[in-house]
């Protein structure tokens, strides 16, 4: 159900797609019931988004654009924009980073890398969540993490390492079908030409040194071939552009690799924990 209150929380973008919906259908004399017809929504729904009550879903914005788009591609435009208005306010200037990296090098701790979810699994980490959110914002949410798998088949082509934690693999998520399924979807991304996914074992402080135990991390490369580090906890996010330390964490995201299983044998480790391989 739509929320009155995300009337006032709504992004710049969600009010400029609900006026510009709003005065294109009435230049075509057509009722939000009408407009529901055209693109396959019930007049609630598109009331919600004329009034921001509810931001327009991805297919909305499709459908919108088939139906009163007159050619000028705004509403296909928009889907970037509105997506990031649905992101929580920390993460919306890294969104942009991601969208457009060269390459990213990922490091988790705890669970599955946005990038490298399921849905089910996004679906029961994000709507498990402390406070609860409601079930939209949960949907919402949802979305917009998923979307974010454009950037695997982007062109041009960005590369992405992923370094996991064995336990992350291990922690249960949902039910036990929602995690079977998760692994086999890591299984998947790690046989792309453009992944290089990695385990860090449970055993890999056995020698008193475990570089990652201060928790995750981002390694962005720039189109413009600037280096930068993102770093997120307890809902909280930095950004960091100081090159200084930007190498630190560069060197310790190579320790972990270093510490790490090979992509052979992390893809190995994967399929028996998901039951494929003995």
């Amino acid at each position: 159900m739509a929320r009155a209150e995300n009337k006032d929380s709504a992004g710049q973008t969600t009010k400029m797609v609900a006026h510009l919906a709003r005065t294109l259908r009435t230049r075509r004399g057509w009722t939000q019931e009408q407009l529901g017809q055209e693109i396959g929504y019930s007049a609630a729904a598109v009331s919600a988004m004329e009034t921001c009550a509810q931001p327009a879903s991805d297919d909305m914005l499709v459908k919108l654009e088939q139906s009163l788009g007159e050619g000028m591609g705004v509403f296909e435009t928009a889907r970037e924009y509105v997506r990031l208005d649905k992101y929580p306010p920390q993460f919306q200037d890294y969104a942009l980073l991601e969208q457009r990296a060269v390459g990213l090098c990922l490091y988790v701790n705890f669970v599955i890398h946005g990038l490298f979810q399921t849905e089910q699994y996004a679906h029961a980490l994000i709507g498990g969540g402390f406070p609860p959110l409601p079930d939209q914002r949960v949907a919402e949410l949802v979305e917009a993490r998923i979307a974010r798998k454009a950037l695997f088949d982007r062109d041009p082509v960005a590369l992405i390492e992923l370094i996991v934690e064995e336990a992350v693999l291990t922690r249960p998520i949902g039910s036990q079908e929602n995690m079977r399924e998760q692994l086999m979807h890591l299984a998947e991304c790690a046989r792309r030409r453009n992944v290089t996914l990695q385990v860090l074992p449970l055993d890999a402080g056995l020698s008193g040194e475990h570089a990652g135990a201060r928790g995750g991390m981002t390694l962005v490369e720039t189109p413009e071939h600037d280096h930068l580090v993102y770093l997120e906890s307890q809902g909280e996010s930095l950004l960091i552009t100081d090159p200084g330390k930007v190498s630190t964490y560069g060197q310790q995201y190579a320790k972990i690799r270093a510490q790490a299983l090979g992509p052979r044998e992390s893809l190995g480790l994967i399929e028996r924990l998901a039951g494929v391989r003995k």
